[in-house]
């Protein structure tokens, strides 16, 4: 929570000051409303427009990827928005790999609704697992550098290990659950940049212990390549819909069997703990306000009903207590370790080299720039000669 300025909240949305960047108009409307309006404008189209649109880019994908085995990528969480992703390309008659990423948070409910979503459906997995005792140091780095997003871990591998599959199959479209109309608001001030490896690995290697010899990722300039050879294009289908979350949870569950988990986002142990208990406990942050203010914005509640819900307790107390006691012997936390690490000071991401500071982009170009001449000067002089490694991936 932002104290340096009054608290305030808008009158169109739940969104108030616990976002420090959050402006206001005379009328008391903030921007967030604003940007969802544009934002919706610019890329939303429902009904005949959407479907023609829809229906354009399967043919697309179907006409290019025929020779292939898969025609595209879906990564899977278990959640509402990639359970009907995969059922709406099961409509289109798309060949796509179902991809999941098993970070070793998943709850027994997503588990259940993806074997549901496979066997009803009948596509193929492609499961990634995490070495655990390299993903548990990277987690605890994130938790003792005390910022903000420790869903970045997750989030970077997912995004790498579709690079690696889509290279793999040579597969060149990759269909997104993201949609607008749930998910068009979200402060920049709680998030950061899900690509940002050179963040990752410097927050890791100031806190860590265990070398990231598997972890997947995606330097700044192998991301750069990919795009450019690879071409991986990202299509949201969702957008392309009347996407109404009440209609659909009740589609997929009738025809997958799918289970609601409670939450938005919360088919994973790791997200719903850290959402429900690290955010507005230690940063002043309940993200129920940004996904209630999304759906009052497309029209699928009221202010009233949002603020309503924002009265009820942000973590069933049963729950919570169930899941500290998972996560601390998870982590192999004691409650006195883990209370020290919620007292810690909190710090920005940018107090850590990033790719947002253009300064370290340019080392990294001009490290891997030489790095030749370092290789060969090290073969030459045997192991005395230590390559600098502190920029290039």
């Amino acid at each position: 929570m932002n104290h340096s300025r009054p608290y305030q909240i808008c009158t169109k949305t739940v969104m108030d000051t616990s976002d420090p960047e959050i402006t206001f108009d005379e009328n008391g409307i903030c921007n967030h409303y604003y940007i969802y309006q544009k934002r919706h404008d610019n890329i939303v189209k429902s009904g005949e427009e959407g479907q023609k649109e829809l229906h354009r880019i399967a043919d697309k994908i179907r006409t290019e990827g025929k020779n292939k085995k898969y025609d595209c990528l879906i990564g899977v969480s278990g959640g509402v928005d990639s359970t009907y992703l995969t059922y709406l390309a099961k409509q289109l008659e798309l060949r796509p790999l179902i991809i999941h990423l098993d970070n070793g948070w998943n709850s027994e409910i997503a588990v259940q609704n993806i074997n549901n979503l496979i066997e009803k459906l009948g596509f193929d997995l492609y499961t990634h697992v995490i070495n655990w005792e390299e993903f548990k140091d990277l987690q605890l780095s994130f938790l003792k550098a005390s910022v903000l997003d420790l869903e970045l871990t997750s989030d970077h591998a997912i995004v790498s290990v579709l690079y690696q599959v889509a290279r793999k199959y040579n597969i060149n479209y990759s269909l997104s659950g993201f949609n607008i109309v749930t998910e068009g608001i979200l402060p920049k001030a709680w998030r950061w940049s899900k690509m940002d490896w050179l963040n990752i690995k410097s927050i890791h290697k100031a806190y860590g212990t265990v070398k990231l010899k598997t972890f997947p990722h995606l330097g700044f300039f192998k991301r750069m390549y990919l795009n450019k050879v690879m071409k991986l294009e990202p299509f949201q289908p969702l957008n392309l819909i009347d996407y109404n979350k009440a209609e659909i949870k009740r589609i997929i569950s009738e025809e997958l069997g799918w289970k609601d988990y409670g939450g938005k986002h919360y088919e994973s142990i790791i997200t719903r703990f850290y959402q429900g208990y690290i955010l507005p406990e230690k940063f002043g942050i309940d993200k129920r306000r940004a996904h209630l203010s999304t759906l009052i914005c497309s029209g699928q509640i009221t202010r009233e009903e949002a603020l309503a819900e924002l009265e009820k307790p942000i973590y069933d107390p049963e729950q919570f207590e169930i899941d500290l006691e998972f996560v601390l012997k998870k982590f192999g936390l004691s409650e006195s370790e883990f209370e020290e690490i919620m007292n810690l000071p909190v710090r920005a991401h940018d107090e850590f080299p990033t790719y947002e500071n253009l300064h370290y982009v340019y080392h990294e170009k001009f490290f891997r720039t030489i790095r030749p001449v370092t290789r060969f000067v090290k073969n030459v002089f045997g192991k005395g000669y230590q390559e600098k490694e502190l920029y290039h991936s």
